[in-house]
């Protein structure tokens, strides 16, 4: 039903009333911000990076055939948005690699985990999600939060979905990682 609205607006942006763009804003402004803040861990960055989305989304409308979902067609235009702006601050994140032992450890996290309430627990999340590079955090986001299919977010990135399972494996591990590194002290209490 929402796609069927999106293209709605989108007909008429390509007709010439420039309002109607107003409403696919509105409708993915928050989306589109808070997907370019998880890459570019800067709040100016990302509002920069949301406003040249929307701009390309605009200029390129007329190229949107359809063939995914218009949200799915914006996070790909956020996600090479918010590369551009990292290869033009030259803020490019090394991925570094994690100790072996440390992954090993990392699984016990979660029965630690299961002691925290349930607010504690997404507000930890959050807090190691910005700790991780920006594409890391981004595709971790997209998965888990906005709930998109492994093909989806292949087609946002632009790369297979076998690679993106491999992505999410890593990323998922450093994560488990970082929230162990910050349970250590509450691990020794309890």
């Amino acid at each position: 039903m929402v796609k069927e609205n999106d293209q709605h607006y989108i007909h008429l942006v390509l007709k010439g009333d420039t309002n109607a763009f107003a409403v696919l804003v509105e409708r993915y402004k928050d989306m589109v911000f808070t997907l370019s803040l998880k890459m570019l861990k800067d709040r100016h960055e990302a509002e920069e990076a949301a406003q040249d989305t929307f701009y390309k989304i605009y200029k390129s409308l007329c190229k949107f055939n359809g063939d995914s979902k218009f949200s799915t067609w914006i996070y790909k235009i956020t996600f090479n948005a918010c590369l551009d702006r990292l290869k033009k601050n030259k803020r490019l994140q090394v991925i570094t690699s994690l100790d072996e032992s440390r992954e090993m450890e990392a699984t016990s996290v979660l029965n630690v985990l299961d002691s925290i309430e349930e607010k504690e627990r997404r507000q930890m999340i959050r807090d190691c999600l910005q700790l991780l590079p920006g594409e890391e955090s981004f595709l971790l986001t997209l998965y888990y939060f906005e709930e998109q299919s492994l093909e989806e977010i292949a087609k946002i990135i632009g790369i297979n979905p076998n690679n993106v399972k491999i992505r999410l494996y890593r990323s998922r591990k450093k994560l488990t990682v970082l929230m162990k590194e910050r349970l250590e002290p509450e691990s020794t209490i309890l």
